[in-house]
């Protein structure tokens, strides 16, 4: 069963399956692979409640959020990491004049040999 985001945010459950991914590889694959519509979409239904959903996700510590309010969270994350390619990139899944950005990979407290 797919996690369902608090009752005030249904309207975006939606969006949950394809953009409330649990980490940073899975939300740049999401949006390297996203279309023009899927951002559109996406960004006009997210903006509009964003001051909403960052007051509710205020109420909780970094690393302390709760299991109902986490998959908001994750919708949040998403966000942040796709606007711009709405705004200043005219919902283009990668950056312009750019390295293509699939060659970046993440990498979170593990040590890399030079």
């Amino acid at each position: 069963m797919m996690a369902l985001l608090p009752e005030k945010f249904v309207s975006l459950n939606p969006f949950v399956e394809s953009w409330a991914l649990p980490n940073e590889l899975q939300r740049s694959q999401q949006r390297w692979s996203a279309s023009e519509e899927d951002y559109r979409r996406f960004y006009d239904a997210m903006m509009p409640m964003l001051d909403e959903t960052l007051d509710y996700l205020d109420q909780y510590e970094i690393g302390n959020i709760p299991e109902e309010a986490i998959v908001l969270y994750h919708l949040s994350l998403a966000f942040a990491e796709a606007a711009p390619h709405v705004e200043l990139y005219e919902c283009a899944n990668q950056v312009p004049n750019s390295f293509e950005a699939v060659r970046f990979e993440a990498a979170h407290g593990e040590q890399i040999d030079s």
